[in-house]
């Protein structure tokens, strides 16, 4: 059987999405779109194995019937033609395997593509915060869970063409003795039974092992993402330290499921040991006695040394079902999450303004505020969590029914509006907006679109990290931009927000990394290009307070003065100690 560790260097195609399966709630769910959408596949696949398996089964049947005519006839016509049959068997078993094996691999691992896919895509979408699922476990299931969950699609053709095998060699063992045949099934019975009951242990223990795997994961991707941060104050001793104690956990959990696999490996290769035996002892003891003759005891003997292959798969089948099961059911977590909103039906009208009214969550204590269409409105908050709080909001990141208050994007209330619809049509930049691997270009424009990437490069000030390079936009950057400064990398968020060209912009800090004459010279930038288009900037750069329209303060969680940024400088020395640098 081809598991998801030995398919992981293949790479994929790209595969036509899928129609809606509907949101799967179980790990059953899950199981069953996975078996009913690639019953095509499975089904060749199944008739190939089992013809496989059969191939398999007639070959020591054959031999014993070569032995006996041989024996009886001794004539070479007799050989040749048994010799013939071999090779046709051969050559059934060779290519029922190999096509067989193509079918069933080629829909396992397009299968798993497909979740892959849709637990990314679900990962994407803001969840409700009770979900807790953090983004490296996220990674691990849409990796490691939606390769196994895939693997029920070749576990059950295996299944199936196995028991094929064990009933053609029990029928062939019950006409040469009754005994022989009673052997395989009751043997077959019980080996089943008691790997049943240990199958159930190791899912158990499975799905615990996923589960510390994956908060590893989760730890370490915080860790490397705070790295920095943790290095200022000291934080990184503890940081590594916990993460130790994470990982010595899942390392603790895997060895026990390695030692519940290692004893189940084994009982099961007994036990099959063990029937095979005792078909061979109880067919040497018939031949002895002269129930059987001695064509038969050959048959019986390569029956028995056969079938210890059909039932270690037969017998593995369960462990491998119980893993997918696992595996599915952490897909589940993901898909099933709920959204962090219910989509409206609605979308935003033509046009731009933002209204705010009496918003209530976290540091806010009834915020309100109106930015008009076209309009550069500037944030001065005096507390960074104030900033935040406001700009998670206008991200969907806290759902309406979450806080008092009403925000309005084009006049229509944001909680009668899709979450696709607000992003298309109001763009939230955060202050530590990610840089993936690829290129400038690609982190610029992700969409491909081409628009506005280098007014926006422009305006960002990124011109000269373009310049840098011989490859121009097309210069790789790595994975979080680790081959580019603070700066450099603030700057690129920036021009991918900028080329988005959305009619309400909201930037959180974009300039915190840029030193003041480039800090300056974005500012202009920005009110340029974002010219008769919305644009909000929660910030305390001098600079871009004083290239917006209007200032608004916010201060204990509600907006305290406006007016324009040298005004205020004038009249409001709370807000000069604030912001002057």
């Amino acid at each position: 059987m081809t598991t998801s560790d030995e398919r992981r260097s293949r790479t994929g195609s790209d595969i036509p999405d899928e129609p809606d399966e509907g949101r799967p709630r179980t790990g059953s769910d899950i199981l069953w779109t996975a078996l009913r959408r690639n019953a095509g596949p499975m089904t060749w696949g199944t008739i190939l194995m089992g013809m496989y398996q059969a191939g398999e089964t007639a070959f020591p049947i054959a031999l014993g019937l070569i032995v006996e005519n041989t024996l009886r006839d001794r004539s070479l016509g007799s050989l040749g033609l048994s010799i013939a049959a071999l090779a046709v068997i051969i050559t059934t078993v060779s290519l029922s395997w190999r096509f067989g094996m193509r079918i069933l691999q080629k829909a396992n691992t397009t299968e798993a593509h497909r979740w892959r896919v849709r637990v990314a895509a679900c990962g994407l979408q803001p969840v409700a915060r009770d979900v807790d699922l953090k983004s490296g476990e996220i990674l691990t299931i849409a990796t490691e869970d939606a390769d196994q969950t895939a693997d029920i699609i070749e576990v059950v053709p295996l299944l199936i063409s196995s028991l094929v095998a064990v009933l053609i060699t029990a029928v062939a063992l019950g006409l040469a003795s009754v005994r022989l045949g009673l052997l395989v099934i009751v043997g077959t019975t019980a080996i089943l039974s008691i790997l049943s009951v240990m199958s159930k242990r190791i899912g158990a223990g499975t799905r615990e092992q996923q589960a510390r795997v994956a908060r590893a994961a989760a730890k370490v991707a915080d860790l490397i993402t705070g790295l920095r941060p943790l290095h200022g104050f000291g934080g990184n001793h503890a940081a590594f330290r916990s993460y130790r104690r994470v990982s010595t956990e899942a390392r603790n959990q895997a060895i026990t499921v390695a030692g519940v696999n290692g004893m189940y490996a084994g009982i099961a290769l007994a036990l099959n040991a063990i029937l095979a035996a005792a078909v061979t002892l109880t067919a040497g003891w018939l031949a002895f006695d002269g129930q059987i003759n001695i064509g038969q005891l050959v048959m019986a003997v390569g029956l028995a040394q056969f079938i210890m292959e059909p039932l270690r798969q037969f017998s593995e089948m369960p462990k491998y079902v119980m893993i997918a099961r696992a595996s599915a059911e952490r897909m589940a977590l993901v898909l099933a999450a709920p959204p962090v909103t219910t989509p409206g039906p609605e979308r935003p009208s033509a046009g731009g303004d933002l209204e705010v009214d009496s918003v209530r969550c976290g540091s806010l204590r009834g915020l309100k505020f109106h930015v008009s269409a076209g309009e550069f409105v500037a944030i001065a908050a005096y507390r960074q969590r104030a900033a935040a709080d406001l700009a998670s909001i206008l991200a969907v990141n806290v759902p309406p029914d979450a806080y008092e208050g009403v925000v309005r994007v084009s006049g229509v209330e944001m909680k009668d509006l899709s979450i696709e619809a607000v992003r298309e049509h109001m763009l939230v930049n955060p202050y530590d907006g990610e840089i993936f691997a690829g290129t400038l270009r690609a982190n610029i424009d992700p969409a491909g679109t081409g628009r506005m990437v280098s007014e926006a490069v422009e305006a960002s000030m990124l011109t000269d990290v373009v310049s840098l390079h011989r490859e121009g936009l097309d210069y790789g950057v790595r994975d979080r931009g680790a081959n580019l400064s603070g700066g450099q990398r603030q700057r690129l968020s920036l021009a991918r927000a900028l080329a988005a060209d959305t009619e309400i912009l909201v930037l959180h800090d974009p300039t915190t990394a840029v030193d003041a004459v480039t800090e300056q010279l974005i500012a202009r930038n920005i009110a340029e290009l974002r010219r008769d288009r919305t644009t909000i900037v929660i910030t305390s750069s001098p600079a871009l307070l004083d290239a917006a329209d209007r200032v608004l303060v916010l201060d204990d969680g509600v907006i305290t003065a406006e007016g324009t940024h040298r005004t205020l400088l004038a009249t409001d020395e709370t807000y000069r100690l604030a912001v002057a640098r």
